[in-house]
């Protein structure tokens, strides 16, 4: 019987090539990645060391027609794995690839996945600091709550790195792209 590994492990949203090059490092110390549960619990089982990369995708329409999605990228040589709070999970051994070969085979599909990753995602955050943070942290400040106040406020830093930093990213690629 292979020997089984758990790991805990925190990726944001934004975070999913870091979350894809950890799985492709752990596939190369001989943990064949199985699934995600939970908040980053992560199931390896023991492996022959490979070279695999492991791909996401953010594509509810995808999840919704899962048959033909799933088969699409079959067709291409990944083996899907599973979804997880809207990500799916792909993987493909690098000795099959063609190149620099990855679910996304040029920039337009790259932005397409970045647009559906912040509507998806990033849109709910904005609701949320523009409904809760922003006026809790003014209504907190009024009642004289301070320490209310530095947590909203925290939780405003972080949503305001958040936001800078996709958008940074999503700007760089789209000028990129459109560059080119």
């Amino acid at each position: 019987m292979k020997q089984q590994k758990k790991e805990f492990k925190f990726f944001t949203v934004s975070e999913y090539e870091k979350e894809q090059d950890y799985l492709r490092e752990m596939h190369n110390h001989g943990w064949e990645f199985k699934r995600v549960t939970g908040l980053g619990m992560y199931h390896f089982e023991e492996c022959e060391p490979a070279d695999v990369i492991y791909q996401l995708d953010y594509n509810k329409e995808g999840i919704a027609h899962k048959e033909e999605y799933v088969q699409m990228f079959a067709d291409c040589g990944w083996e899907y794995m599973q979804d997880f709070f809207g990500f799916s999970y792909f993987r493909k051994p690098i000795g099959i690839m063609n190149e620099d070969e990855g679910i996304f085979c040029d920039d337009e599909s790259r932005l397409e996945f970045m647009k559906r990753l912040f509507r998806g995602r990033f849109v709910p955050l904005l609701i949320i600091f523009f409904m809760i943070i922003i006026p809790q942290l003014i209504m907190q400040y009024r009642m004289g709550e301070y320490g209310l106040v530095l947590m909203f406020a925290a939780l405003l830093i972080v949503y305001l790195s958040i936001f800078i930093w996709y958008g940074k990213r999503y700007h760089d690629f789209k000028a990129r792209i459109y560059k080119g």
